[in-house]
């Protein structure tokens, strides 16, 4: 009933099923799944006394569906650590609220930095902006929901966890979770390319290490070796590395770099051809110089 999207159905069989866990837990996913189609919340009334020039209170964080989603599949682990569901469930619940959080702390702090340089200049004298503080009663911080995604994912074989662990950790800047998460992925879709190139796209795009990302993107080619894509995301890597030591006079370091590209690029004519082309050409002049 749940899975065809009828919540009240759900909510109604179980209604009298008491503090069994799993129980609780499907009674939360179908509190989440109401919250899905509730109104946002809106603002209380602002207080009569409210001082001149304070902003008014806001809407709260959470929809009442959402707390009592949250509330139920608290229970639920509680009573039994273990429930996959319930952990997978809850993390779903927070983690909108959480990358929000994450966001308007990273607005602040941008603009803490924007003040600090506007106070350096003469003339100047803004107070920094306070961070954000979250909303009392519910604890729905990143690292509480990378520990419920952590939790879920320890508890099942497929990826749907995993999956959402990165994806998460991602946006919230916490990039050791997600390393951990394409580890995980890696060992449970073995002899596949899939995971291994998606583990190296994160090496290069988030954490800058594109040295890292060679032997990912190597063993993806073990599984995989006529995956043109791949083989072009090694000889840019060659390219990129090439380029930089040639520009620094490291000719050496640059022709072993030129070197490993080549084997990576069939094509002469394409653009990442014709920029080894050029570069091979020029340290073959300095030879002879």
């Amino acid at each position: 009933m749940l899975e065809a999207g009828d919540a009240d159905g759900t909510l109604a069989r179980l209604q009298n099923a008491g503090d069994d866990p799993e129980a609780l837990a499907l009674q939360g996913r179908a509190w989440a799944k109401k919250a899905e189609a509730a109104p946002l919340p809106t603002p209380p009334p602002a207080p009569s006394a409210l001082p001149k020039g304070a902003p008014p209170p806001g809407p709260p964080e959470f929809k009442p569906e959402e707390r009592r989603a949250i509330d139920l599949l608290e229970r639920a682990v509680a009573l039994r650590p273990e429930l996959t569901p319930a952990h997978l469930a809850l993390a779903q619940v927070l983690a909108p609220h959480a990358i929000r959080f994450y966001q308007r702390q990273q607005e602040a702090l941008a603009a803490r930095r924007r003040e600090a340089s506007a106070r350096r200049r003469p003339g100047r004298g803004a107070s920094p902006e306070a961070l954000p503080t979250p909303e009392p009663g519910v604890d729905y911080s990143p690292e509480r929901v990378a520990r419920e995604y952590t939790l879920a994912m320890r508890g099942e074989s497929g990826r749907t966890a995993v999956d959402a662990l990165i994806a998460f950790a991602v946006r919230t800047g916490r990039l050791d979770d997600a390393e951990l998460g394409y580890q995980e992925l890696i060992r449970r879709m073995k002899e596949s390319a899939e995971p291994l190139a998606m583990y190296g796209d994160f090496l290069v795009r988030e954490k800058k290490d594109p040295v890292a990302a060679i032997e990912q993107y190597r063993q993806a080619l073990i599984w995989s070796p006529n995956d043109d894509v791949t083989r072009a995301k090694l000889a840019d890597i060659f390219l990129t590395r090439g380029v930089d030591y040639f520009n620094q006079q490291q000719y050496a370091m640059a022709d072993a770099q030129f070197a490993e590209a080549a084997k990576y690029i069939p094509d002469r004519d394409s653009p990442q051809g014709r920029v080894l082309t050029e570069h091979q050409a020029k340290l073959r002049e300095i030879r002879v110089r």
